[in-house]
């Protein structure tokens, strides 16, 4: 699989009046560049009472509700938008996405 770099994304949306096919580039979406989105890579959630989370410490292991090599939740905005696997690269962290989560698609 390839990256697509921005500037290198050449989308083809629909005219919503006409219905006609429209040429754009990514320099169109050049007003959105400098707009923040929180992402976040959720590898698993977990509950517990105040008293245990004040017990724990350097060590503490907190069960996650997620099986190991089980797919991570990608959120955009607090919106589920894909879904990943956790990734080592240059000795960082970081989430490859296997699969993209459209609209009623939530299972």
């Amino acid at each position: 699989m390839s990256d697509l770099k921005l500037d290198e994304f050449t989308p083809t949306p629909i005219d919503t009046a006409t219905g006609d096919h429209t040429e754009r580039t990514a320099t169109d979406l050049a007003a959105v560049y400098d707009v923040p989105v929180n992402i976040q890579a959720v590898l698993g959630r977990s509950s517990m009472e105040v008293a245990s989370l004040l017990r724990l410490g350097k060590g503490s292991v907190i069960e996650l509700d997620r099986k190991v090599g089980e797919a991570i939740d990608i959120y955009v905005n607090n919106r589920l938008v894909a879904r990943g696997e956790v990734v080592v690269v240059d000795e960082r962290l970081g989430v490859t996405m296997t699969e993209i989560i459209k609209d009623g698609d939530v299972a």
